[in-house]
């Protein structure tokens, strides 16, 4: 088997955390009754908040997880809740001594409330690669069945991957508890209160993540995602939110491609930015050499395996938003489940409308086949891209100074805009979120030294700004269209791109006018960083930009390394 049980991980059962000792109890309470996904299933069809559409569920899924063959796409609205709630966040282990035992009390007490309800769970796999599989069980209220069948789509069922299960590899790391319990009361200011209190308890050294007061599916999905990248961090892997797929060019119709082999880039940005684009994209617009291969490992979320050098992906399904998705798109042939969506009916039918006209941030489970071919292993990214709305920089990038490489993911950002409720002076600070991950529990320089390890054994990085690059100021751009991205994306991968470096900022490299204008005419003239108007105020803005990035880091936990925090602050210091 792959993780482990509490009975095999701990040799010395004083080591166990109480916050999972408190729900290991409750996962072996004999009145939290088992249920499949096809029984989760038809007691979700009665919860209130869940309506049924005339969408079938995706049939290849349905046949295959056992489910009735007539299932229908299930929509369940949560509430004034529609997206994760970062301030009910609670790290145990950030806690001190009295807070720790505060929380123990109140979980206790949490628990105590919820076995006066009629209890379920459900086991899962993460890892969809069988060198990589960490177990999970589900304990909630059947109040909250919906969101146990929606969970058990999001991964894999034990039961339909459990020979795989027992013959991988025994992995160093406890089996993961997750504990739901939408009906939490409680009236403590320690705890985020909108109109109920709120709690999310991440206790990431020892696999457990509790949800209470929170009806929102992504809690659930990415609180247990959350300690299956950090699982993966302790065993010595790197943790990636972001996508990645991987190129054979030696089936190309040209056999001057046949020699580039096959070639894995991945793609981290935060909502917005690309990413799903870049890395689903058919053949990047068209101009992908006739005749390659392509597999997607996934769009979201994956693990490079460093000691082994390639990539391993943790679930079969996609959790995507659906604003940009009309009535007729095809990718809902791919649907398994929806969550805050519009529901209408057309000649007789129920029909979801994926437009956010309900609400805001409607999503949807879809099937992972929505992706093409897809792998559950693929190589070791030739390239890696952060993708950055950042109007100083290039449309692209190329890192070749390893510090710089890894700074610049580590200072990851974005900006507000307008459309937020800020005063205008907070439109100029930039908003982090290290390698893109707003779901890192530990440490940053954990991450810092993961990523130094990928650079380290020949990975090449690029920065793609995807805001618009300065003509006249922050607000008046020079577009950087997704056709030019992707463009630049096959450049990349085709190595057709010669570089002269960036003298504003060492180890950063622009590509060489022969070079580009090759392949979009006139690139050079349109995005030279010389040929910005209003230049001085170009520099100045410049200037604070890497400052922020500057002063984030030395804010950041990698102060605990100075040395390591030493190189990344000077490669970020620009030459004017």
């Amino acid at each position: 088997m792959s993780s482990k049980c509490s009975a095999q991980y701990y040799q010395n059962l004083k080591e166990m955390s109480p916050i999972r000792a408190i729900a290991e109890t409750m996962l072996n309470d004999h009145k939290v009754r088992q249920v499949t996904i096809a029984e989760a299933y038809e007691m979700a069809l009665k919860q209130p908040g869940v309506s049924m559409t005339d969408l079938p569920v995706y049939p290849v899924l349905a046949r295959d997880y056992g489910l009735p063959e007539d299932a229908k796409v299930l929509n369940d609205c949560h509430g004034n809740i529609v997206g994760r709630t970062a301030k009910a966040r609670r790290f145990y282990h950030r806690l001190n001594a009295s807070q720790k035992g505060k929380l123990e009390g109140d979980f206790r007490e949490a628990v105590h409330q919820m076995q006066h309800y009629p209890l379920i769970k459900a086991e899962a796999v993460l890892g969809m690669d069988k060198d990589l599989m960490i177990k999970a069980t589900f304990v909630t209220t059947e109040t909250d069945v919906v969101n146990l069948y929606n969970w058990l789509l999001n991964f894999m069922p034990y039961e339909l991957v459990e020979q795989e299960y027992e013959q991988s590899p025994p992995l160093p790391i406890q089996d993961i508890i997750l504990i739901a319990f939408n009906e939490w009361t409680c009236d403590d200011p320690f705890y985020n209160n909108v109109g109920a209190p709120q709690l999310a308890l991440v206790d990431e050294k020892h696999n457990v993540i509790v949800n209470l007061g929170m009806r929102y599916f992504g809690e659930r999905k990415k609180g247990t995602l959350t300690l299956a990248w950090t699982s993966g961090m302790r065993i010595g892997m790197a943790a990636c939110h972001g996508g990645i797929k991987e190129i054979d060019f030696t089936t190309c119709e040209d056999p001057a491609y046949h020699s580039l082999g096959k070639r894995s880039i991945a793609f981290y940005g935060l909502s917005g930015t690309g990413k799903s684009s870049h890395t689903n994209s058919h053949d990047n617009g068209g101009t992908l050499p006739k005749g390659f291969s392509k597999v997607v490992l996934h769009d979201d979320a994956f693990q490079i395996d460093l000691e082994n050098k390639l990539c391993r992906v943790w679930e079969p399904t996609l959790f995507d938003k659906t604003d940009s998705r009309p009535p007729g798109d095809p990718d809902w042939e791919y649907a398994l489940a929806l969550m805050n969506h519009l529901i209408i009916e057309v000649d007789g039918k129920k029909v979801p409308i994926g437009l956010d006209i309900r609400n805001s941030n409607g999503r949807a489970l879809l099937d992972r086949d929505l992706l093409g071919k897809w792998v559950n292993r693929c190589s070791f990214p030739k390239a890696l891209v952060w993708l950055i709305k950042d109007s100083v920089l290039p449309p692209i990038l190329k890192l070749t100074d390893v510090q710089l490489s890894i700074a610049m993911g580590a200072a990851l950002m974005t900006q507000r805009n307008r459309a937020e409720n800020v005063p205008e002076e907070e439109l100029n600070k930039l908003v982090f979120e290290p390698f893109a991950n707003a779901f890192r529990v530990y440490e940053l320089y954990l991450d810092v030294d993961a990523f130094l390890h990928i650079a380290n054994f020949g990975a090449e990085f690029y920065c793609f700004n995807c805001r618009g690059y300065w003509k006249d100021s922050d607000s008046i751009v020079e577009a950087i269209p997704l056709q030019t991205s992707l463009t630049l994306q096959t450049a990349v991968l085709t190595d057709r791109l010669d570089w002269e470096p960036w003298d504003i900022l060492p180890g950063a490299m622009i590509p060489t006018r022969e070079s580009i204008d090759k392949i979009i005419p006139g690139f050079y003239d349109r995005y030279n960083p010389t040929k910005r108007n209003n230049y001085n105020e170009y520099i100045a803005l410049m200037k604070d930009r890497f400052q922020q990035r500057i002063d984030f880091l030395v804010n950041s936990d990698v102060r605990e390394k100075p040395e390591m925090l030493d190189k990344l602050v000077n490669a970020l210091r620009l030459t004017i």
